[in-house]
C-alpha cells in the first residue's frame, strides 16, 4: 500500500518519465561520443611494448599508473566519500546529500573527459586519455560537488544534472585560460576549483533565491547522528587532502613538496578553528558545524602554492589564518549574506572554499612573485614555473602578475556562468521543488519507516514514540 504523505507536503515533481529520460539520453550520448573521439593513451594502449622501445625504458613501472594511481583512488574517494558524507548533516536529506552527489560526480567524470580532453590530449581526432586524466575529470566535478553545496537541499536532481553539464564546460574552459593561456600554476586548484566553483555556485543559489525558504527552517539543521556522518566526510577530506594538492605535479621534488605543505597548513587550520569554536560560542562549547568544514580551509588555501617553496612554516601561517578566516565567516557572514544579499549557502560554501580559496590564489601570486634562483637553484627555478619555451624570458614579478589574475579570471567566469545556469535551472521545466519541500529526502526518495525516525512520526502523527 502506497505510503500516506505528510500533510502540508506540496505535489511531487513527476520524476518518473524525466529523470529516466535524462539520465538514458545522456549516457546515450556520452556512449557514442566516447565511441567517437575517446581511445586508450600510449602508457595505457596494448601498443605500451613498442613506446617503451621507443623511450628507452626498460621497466614497466615507468609507467604513468604507478605514480598517479594511489594519488587518483585518494582523490577519487575525496569525491564520492569526502564530499558526499560531509554534505549529509542535515536531518532529513541524507539521502539526497549523498544519492545526488554520487549521480552529479558520476555524470560530470565523463563529461570532463570528454571536455578536458578537447582542450589538453586531443590528438589526430582522438582524445588519448590515461590516468592523469582521470584525476583531472575527478578535479572539475570536485568544483561541481562545491557548489552543490550551496544549493544543497533546494533542487531537484534534473536540475543538478544540467548543472553539472554546464558547470563542467566552465570549468573547462577556465583551466584552460588559466593554465594554457595565462601560465599560472595552480597545483591543487584553489582557483580552478575552489574559487571557481564556490563563486558558481553562490551565484546559482543566489539567482534559486526563495523568500519563503523560512518555512523549512526547522529541517535545515542537524541531528546527533547526522553530525556524525558528515564528520566522516570531514575525516576522509583531511586525511586525503595531501593527495589532492599533489596529485598532478611534477614526479620527484614538486609533489613532495606540495605533500607536505598541505599537510602543514591542515594540522595549523585545526588548532585556530577549534579556539575561535570556543572563543565565539558564549559558553565557549564548539560547534560541529565549524569543526566539519572550517578546519579543511587550510587545504584549499594551501592548493596555488603547495608545490612551489613556500616553506613548512609559511604553510603553518596560510592555515593558521584560514582556521580564523573561515570559523568568523559561519558565524558572522553566512546569516549576514542570506538576511542582506539573499544569498541562501546551504553548506557554507563561501566560509571553506570561496574565502580560502581567494586566499589560496592571493599567497600562490605573492609566492611566485617572490621567487629566486637562490632559493630554488637554478634548474628546480625554470622547472618549478614551467619557463621553458615560450615562457622562458618571463619573471617571477611578472609570473605573480599572471598568477593574480587567473584569480580575477575565475571570478569573472564563475559570476557569468553561475548567473547564466541559474537563470536555466529557474525555468519550471526542471521539476524544480516547492519551497515547503526543500531539504526533504521524502520528495525524491523511498524513505524506510523506522519509529525512530522523523519521517516516520511526519506520517504518524497520532502514533506515540517507542518507549
Amino acid at each position: 500500500m502506497e505510503r500516506p504523505r505528510h500533510q502540508g507536503m506540496a505535489k511531487n515533481t513527476y520524476m518518473r518519465w524525466r529523470l529516466p529520460l535524462v539520465c538514458l539520453l545522456w549516457e546515450v550520448a556520452m556512449i557514442v561520443l566516447f565511441g567517437v573521439f575517446v581511445r586508450f593513451g600510449p602508457e595505457a594502449d596494448a601498443h605500451w611494448e613498442e613506446e617503451k622501445r621507443e623511450m628507452n625504458l626498460t621497466s614497466d613501472i615507468e609507467n604513468d599508473f604507478y605514480f598517479r594511481y594511489p594519488s587518483f583512488q585518494d582523490v577519487h574517494v575525496m569525491i564520492f566519500v569526502g564530499f558526499g558524507f560531509l554534505m549529509m548533516f542535515l536531518k532529513r536529506y541524507g539521502f539526497g546529500a549523498v544519492g545526488f552527489n554520487f549521480l552529479l560526480a558520476a555524470f560530470g567524470i565523463q563529461w570532463a573527459l570528454l571536455m578536458q580532453g578537447w582542450f589538453h590530449s586531443f590528438k589526430s581526432g582522438k582524445i588519448l586519455i590515461g590516468v592523469e586524466n582521470l584525476i583531472n575529470a575527478d578535479f572539475s566535478v570536485g568544483s561541481v560537488c562545491i557548489a552543490f553545496g550551496a544549493i544543497l537541499g533546494k533542487t531537484s536532481p534534473i536540475q543538478l544534472l544540467i548543472m553539472t553539464l554546464f558547470q563542467v564546460t566552465l570549468f573547462a574552459v577556465n583551466e584552460y585560460i588559466l593554465l594554457n593561456l595565462l601560465h599560472v600554476k595552480d597545483a591543487g586548484g584553489s582557483m580552478t576549483i575552489h574559487t571557481f566553483g564556490a563563486y558558481f555556485g553562490l551565484t546559482v543559489t543566489r539567482i534559486l533565491y526563495r523568500p519563503n525558504l523560512e518555512q523549512s527552517k526547522d529541517k535545515q539543521g542537524s541531528v546527533y547522528h547526522s553530525d556524525l556522518f558528515a564528520m566522516i566526510g570531514t575525516l576522509y577530506l583531511w586525511i586525503y587532502w595531501p593527495s589532492f594538492n599533489s596529485a598532478i605535479s611534477d614526479h620527484g621534488d614538486a609533489q613532495h613538496r606540495a605533500a607536505i605543505n598541505t599537510y602543514c597548513s591542515l594540522a595549523a587550520c585545526v588548532l585556530t578553528t577549534v579556539a575561535f569554536s570556543s572563543m565565539l560560542q558564549k559558553k565557549g562549547k564548539l560547534d560541529m558545524v565549524h569543526i566539519q568544514n572550517a578546519t579543511l580551509a587550510g587545504g584549499v588555501a594551501v592548493g596555488t602554492s603547495a608545490e612551489m617553496m613556500l616553506t613548512p612554516y609559511g604553510s603553518l601561517i596560510v592555515g593558521f589564518i584560514c582556521g580564523i578566516v573561515s570559523t568568523v565567516g559561519y558565524v558572522y557572514l553566512t546569516p549576514f549574506l542570506e538576511s542582506r544579499l539573499h544569498i541562501q549557502d546551504t553548506c557554507g560554501i563561501h566560509n571553506l572554499h570561496a574565502m580560502p580559496g581567494l586566499i589560496g590564489g592571493i599567497v600562490g601570486a605573492i609566492t611566485a612573485a617572490a621567487a629566486t634562483e637562490d632559493v630554488y637553484g637554478k634548474e628546480g627555478f625554470i622547472k618549478a614555473f614551467d619557463f621553458t619555451g615560450t615562457y622562458k624570458t618571463r619573471t617571477p614579478s611578472v609570473q605573480g602578475g599572471f598568477q593574480a589574475a587567473g584569480i580575477v579570471v575565475s571570478l569573472l567566469i564563475a559570476f557569468a556562468g553561475g548567473a547564466l545556469v541559474g537563470a536555466i535551472l529557474r525555468l519550471p521545466v526542471w521539476g524544480d521543488a516547492a519551497t515547503e519541500n526543500c531539504f526533504e529526502d521524502d520528495v525524491y526518495w523511498e524513505v524506510p519507516e523506522d519509529e525512530e525516525s522523523d519521517v516516520y512520526h511526519m506520517h504518524n502523527p497520532d502514533k506515540p514514540a517507542s518507549p
